[in-house]
């Protein structure tokens, strides 16, 4: 008699099927998940201008919304950019963009985060400033994404009428994509959303003492 391993753990279909039998039963479980899906998908017909919101405590915000924009520009659309708060750091992704002036046009109008300047006026000033551009990047039919990088943190400090860029971004040109990024989103900004992603901080290198570094953080 053959000792088998004892073990709490109980015994899926497959552990009792031979090699072949595991291929053929793969390949069957693949075809009904691929069947669902293809069903699932024939019945999203409908192609608008997305408003895109990524907010939350983790990293990674901005880095993905500039991903987006990147893929935009892969595809040759033409894009926007405008930084609310991020106009006096150097980053990787902006200098990438400035390479393709034809497809991109980039406003860095912050003056800095938030807790490093102590004049509100100038932050208002700048923030006002920073979302006329945006207005005028996003209501130019030739640019098919436009992103508001850190917009959230404006709109969480009161830089801006809050009522102001809801209405204006409810009724933003239908064939845009709009992205805004940054912590503390408001409610009414993700009430009009179609997509709002939350990214939660698990473990964050910056608390074991290790600075922002190039390639990384910008």
């Amino acid at each position: 008699m053959t000792d088998k391993p004892v073990t709490d753990k109980p015994l899926k279909k497959t552990d009792l099927m031979t090699e072949a039998e595991r291929d053929v039963y793969h390949a069957e479980k693949m075809r009904k998940k691929k069947e669902a899906r293809n069903k699932i998908l024939s019945t999203k017909t409908q192609e608008k201008g997305l408003l895109i919101v990524h907010t939350g405590k983790g990293k990674g915000k901005s880095t993905a919304a500039f991903g987006m924009v990147f893929r935009a520009l892969g595809h040759g659309y033409k894009v926007g950019v405008v930084q609310f708060v991020k106009g006096v750091w150097e980053t990787g992704e902006r200098d990438v963009l400035m390479k393709f002036p034809e497809l991109v046009t980039i406003n860095a109008m912050g003056e800095g985060f938030t807790w490093d300047v102590a004049d509100r006026q100038r932050d208002l000033a700048a923030a006002r400033a920073a979302w006329e551009q945006a207005k005028a990047l996003i209501s130019d039919p030739e640019n098919k994404l436009v992103l508001l990088d850190e917009l959230n943190i404006v709109l969480r400090y009161d830089y801006l009428p809050l009522e102001e860029v809801v209405e204006f971004l409810r009724n933003k040109p239908v064939d845009t994509h709009v992205i805004v990024t940054g912590r503390n989103a408001k409610d009414e900004l993700i009430e009009i959303a179609d997509l709002v992603t939350e990214m939660t901080e698990i473990k964050h290198h910056f608390r074991a003492g290790v600075k922002a570094q190039p390639g990384i953080e910008f």
